[in-house]
This record gives C-alpha cells, sequence and structure tokens, in this order.
C-alpha cells in the first residue's frame, strides 16, 4: 500500500476518527480521574515499565471501542451499496480488504504509540534508568488494537447489520470485564487473554517474556481471521476464517505460563541495587540514592547506638514482590524500606532518620496489599522515641486528630518504658523486635511488659 492509496483511504473511512476517539478517550482518562496511575513510584510517568503497564491497562475500555469502530469500517461497502458491484471488478478481494484493514491497523497503532509517546516524554524527565525492556509491552498493546479493529471488520462485513457495531463493542467490553473479574487475588492464564494488564502495584514487576510470546500468537490470530472474514464471499467460507482465532486461543494457552509467579515477574535488571556504603537502592531508584544516603547512615547509627550489636548494619529497598494477603518477611541486620511506604514518602532529612529507624524497629506486618493503623503504629512511636531520647511524631502519620490518636496511646508507654532500668528497657525492646520481625505477636504488648491495655 502506497503513501497516495493510504492518503486516499484515509479521507474516505473512519480510520482517522478511530484513532482520535482512542487517543482522546485515553488521555481523558490519565489526566481527567485521579487514580492510582498519578500515584507513588508506580504513576504513569515515573518509571518507563510502569507507564507501559498502566497504558495496556487501559486497553480494558480502549479494546472494545477499537472493536466497534472497525465493525463501523467494515459496514462501509454494505451502507454505499456496493457491494455486489466490487465483486465485479478485477481487483483481488484480498487487496482490498488489505487497503481497508491496513489504513485502520496503522491509525490504531499510530495512536496508541502517540499515547505512549505522551507517556515518554515525561518519563524522561523523572527517572534516570533507562531502558528497553517496556517496550514489548506497548508493542503488544498496539498489536491488541490494530487486531481487535481488523476483527471487528470482518464481522462487519459478514454480519452487514446496524446492530453489528454496538453489539460487538459490548461484547468486547463483557469479553474484558469477564478476564478481568477472573484475576481474583493473582492471575492465571485464561485472564491473560485479554488485551488489557492488571492495574500496576509494583515499580520492579513486569510481564515475562512466555505471556508476550503467548498473547502475540492470539492476536495475530485474531487478526488473521478478521482478514479472512474480509475477504470470505460465502458461509463456508466465513465459518473456516474462524479456524485463525481459534487456533491462536489454543497455541496461546499452550504458551502462557500457568504458574503466577512467571507471569508477572521482577524485573532483575531493574531490581540491581546500587549503593552508597551500607544504604542501597534499586537501578530503579538511583537518583534517589544521594538524599537517602546521609539519613540512611544516621539511622544505621543511632540503632547501633541503642541497640548494640543487635542493630542493623544496612539499609536497602524492599525488592522481594510478594502476593496480595501473604505475610511479609522481614531481616533483623537490614533495615528493608519501600519508597511508597507511607512514612517514607511522607519524610525528608531528618523526618527521613526517623522514618528509617521506625522500619528498623518496627517493619510492619499488615499483609501486603492491605492498609491498617493501630498497635504496630503505636509501637514504632514509642520504639523510634525510646532511640532517639524524645517522643516524636513520626510523618505519614495522618490528620491532627489520628497524630493525637497515637500521641495518646504511645505516651504512657514510652514513659513507663524510660522509667524502667536499662536492662529491662532493653529486654522490652528485644521482645517487641522479635514480635515485629517474625510477625508473631504483638510488638505494642511487648512494650507493655505482654499485657495489652
Amino acid at each position: 500500500m502506497n503513501v497516495r492509496v493510504l492518503r486516499i483511504e484515509l479521507k474516505r473511512s473512519v480510520a482517522p476518527w478511530a484513532g482520535a476517539v482512542v487517543l482522546t478517550t485515553a488521555l481523558a482518562f490519565l489526566y481527567l480521574v485521579d487514580a492510582a496511575w498519578w500515584r507513588g513510584t508506580t504513576a504513569w510517568t515515573a518509571q518507563w515499565t510502569s507507564m507501559a503497564l498502566w497504558t495496556r491497562a487501559l486497553l480494558g475500555y480502549l479494546w472494545p471501542l477499537a472493536v466497534g469502530l472497525g465493525a463501523l469500517q467494515g459496514l462501509r461497502d454494505h451502507r454505499s451499496k456496493v457491494s455486489e458491484l466490487l465483486t465485479t471488478t478485477s481487483r483481488p478481494a484480498w487487496h482490498r480488504a488489505a487497503t481497508l484493514a491496513g489504513t485502520t491497523a496503522i491509525t490504531l497503532a499510530s495512536a496508541f504509540a502517540l499515547l505512549v509517546l505522551v507517556g515518554a516524554v515525561q518519563v524522561l524527565s523523572n527517572t534516570e534508568y533507562t531502558h528497553l525492556g517496556w517496550l514489548p509491552v506497548s508493542l503488544v498493546g498496539a498489536l491488541s488494537l490494530a487486531a481487535g479493529a481488523v476483527l471487528g471488520m470482518g464481522a462487519g462485513r459478514a454480519l452487514p447489520s446496524a446492530l453489528t457495531p454496538p453489539a460487538l463493542t459490548m461484547g468486547a467490553f463483557v469479553f474484558t470485564a469477564l478476564m478481568h473479574m477472573s484475576l481474583g487475588t493473582e492471575p492465571n492464564r485464561v485472564s491473560l487473554l485479554s488485551p488489557a494488564v492488571q492495574e500496576v502495584r509494583e515499580v520492579l514487576v513486569t510481564l515475562s517474556a512466555s505471556v508476550h510470546v503467548g498473547q502475540t500468537i492470539w492476536l495475530l490470530g485474531m487478526a488473521a481471521t478478521g482478514f479472512a472474514l474480509l475477504v470470505a464471499a460465502t458461509p463456508r467460507a466465513r465459518l473456516i476464517a474462524l479456524t485463525p482465532v481459534l487456533a491462536g486461543a489454543a497455541i496461546a494457552l499452550l504458551v502462557l505460563p500457568s504458574d503466577p509467579g512467571r507471569m508477572y515477574v521482577v524485573d532483575e535488571a531493574a531490581a540491581e541495587l546500587v549503593c552508597d556504603g551500607p544504604v542501597c537502592v534499586t537501578k530503579t531508584h538511583q537518583a534517589r540514592l544521594a538524599d537517602l544516603a546521609g539519613p540512611g547512615k544516621e539511622a544505621l547509627r543511632l540503632l547501633h547506638g541503642a541497640l548494640g550489636g543487635q542493630a542493623p548494619v544496612s539499609v536497602r529497598e524492599n525488592t522481594a514482590v510478594l502476593p496480595d494477603g501473604s505475610t511479609p518477611q522481614w531481616s533483623g541486620k537490614t533495615v528493608l524500606f519501600d519508597f511508597d511506604d507511607d512514612i517514607i514518602a511522607a519524610a525528608k532529612g531528618e523526618e527521613l532518620t526517623w522514618a528509617l529507624i521506625a522500619k528498623g524497629m518496627v517493619p510492619g506486618c499488615t499483609p501486603v496489599g492491605w492498609s491498617s493503623f493501630g498497635n504496630e503504629d503505636f509501637a514504632q512511636t514509642v520504639a523510634v522515641g525510646w532511640v532517639l531520647g524524645d517522643l516524636r511524631s513520626l510523618p505519614g502519620t495522618g490528620s491532627a486528630s489520628l497524630r493525637r490518636e497515637v500521641d495518646a496511646a504511645a505516651r504512657p508507654v514510652w514513659t513507663e518504658l524510660k522509667a524502667l532500668p536499662r536492662a529491662e528497657q532493653l529486654s522490652r525492646i528485644n521482645a517487641m523486635r522479635a514480635a515485629a520481625l517474625s510477625c508473631k505477636g504483638d510488638a505494642f504488648d511487648a512494650l507493655n511488659g505482654g499485657a495489652s491495655r
């Protein structure tokens, strides 16, 4: 298809409108809705992989639109009442189908590329870690829009009715919704047939190579069926045209991993540690090491002064990615932290030292993906106050009423703890740390001498 043919086809088709609808709808979602894609280290403009995954997540809405717009394009000859005329021309049917499908597919893929470009420009200014590992995620996303549109065109040609575009759009919405519902607490092989991906919760997570391959096979089968339906002229040919999409689904399910741990995987290159002495962050966040190194070293010094040989000896960004609902795992010799943790994210300068002390003393046992407020927050406040010699409000505590609640619960325990002999203080602190690090028992109860108040 040369440039002249492409230009003519763009003028007489809905392809430009389809691209505009997909692009403006996606940008409207991203910029007008205050959602998770704007928050924390996984914001869509913060890192390359997060940007690629968030734009793919939008395909739960964009892909059905592409299918419906493709079906509308497939009705063009029927609406113009020239179907029979075109069959009498010497031009091969596959040639006309390639022109029609290629124009729309290129336009939709270009619209998705522009969406990715908008995010890429912002990511460039927000991170020093540049890589190409995100590119397959976006390429599969562009392919899904093109394949969905071609499938819609074929269905529109095979079922020439005004009801076909809305029915296909709704059917595609139902398909992506069912795939999303099938996720449950973990992804599964069937859910990976959806062009969309799950929400981005961990900055170090990406899709595995086998997922890219399986989804590409499925989408190519979908596009092949759409193209075959565009060319098919008899009912028998239309039935045969369904073979590629069915075969693509079957092969994709064989290629796609069955183990959830092999679907969304840790990007090992991004998780590589960059260190300044005993303070380390991942390569993804290497730009933040300079601000963290000083407070991290000061936190280790204060912890050593308070705990002696039992104190942590390093500070490191946590690279463990655990399933939702699982219990965190901690180390007594390393202060593990996450930049998205409430007290870390809210802390700067001296407060960052307090926050790291809190994570070293009471790292938190709330199950992954959950949120809570209570005894752990009180224990952190008491523990940091014990190390510093003065009770402080930790960053990220929240509203003034919450800070008052924490102070009301923590101050009596801190006052009692400081009044005890040094040996008894250490005994309670060690009991608190043992409960906090093992996630067995209540750290705040340990500070009370084992009795709840």
